[in-house]
């Protein structure tokens, strides 16, 4: 009776945060051909109440290449800092990712996006609670172009306790491609 009675109660509490999460959603979408540019956007975005949804990168409906990132009006209101890393060169995305994890960044969102300066680049977006921007999470970045290889690399990673989160193709800096997988695992 008494558990009956408690998971009533954790319903009736839970209910309102549900209805909640179903009400009018405000959007605001922002395309830019420039890294550095997204990020200023997608923080001016998070200080008026807006958190990451979504992104896409390459070529738009109107033939421009941009990285378009969907913005959503958070309905539980907090602060949220983003962090766009941009390169093509997996050992300075490692560094990076390990550089914005040790501050409290953690990863929502990634995007190939056309250079200005030609070829193509791996944009990860990393987002944090700008109220509590302790580090969470380790971060490892596998590059390679042989499957075997990365099957072999994922296990090694695995049996660390990393979990494979996503997975795209990049161009390496010799104009070749290899499969690049991000995977994460809680800090320790």
């Amino acid at each position: 009776m008494r558990t009956l009675l408690l998971a009533l109660c954790l319903g009736l509490i839970a209910l309102p945060a549900a209805a909640q999460d179903n009400g009018p959603r405000e959007y605001k979408v922002l395309a830019t051909s420039k890294t550095s540019t997204m990020e200023k956007e997608m923080n001016t975005a998070a200080e008026a109440g807006y958190a990451f949804a979504a992104v896409m990168g390459g070529e738009t409906a109107f033939g421009g290449a941009e990285a378009v990132v969907v913005m959503q009006k958070d309905p539980r209101p907090s602060a949220k800092v983003y962090k766009l890393l941009a390169t093509n060169k997996s050992g300075t995305m490692q560094k990076e990712l390990r550089d914005a994890a040790d501050v409290g960044f953690h990863y929502v969102g990634k995007t190939v996006f056309s250079s200005m300066f030609g070829g193509e680049e791996i944009v990860v977006i990393m987002e944090r609670d700008k109220d509590a921007p302790k580090p969470t999470e380790d971060y490892l970045l596998i590059a390679t172009s042989k499957t075997s290889t990365l099957e072999k690399e994922l296990n090694e990673a695995g049996a660390k306790g990393y979990q494979a989160i996503d997975m795209t193709v990049g161009k390496t800096a010799m104009g070749g491609q290899e499969l690049v997988v991000l995977a994460r695992r809680d800090r320790r």
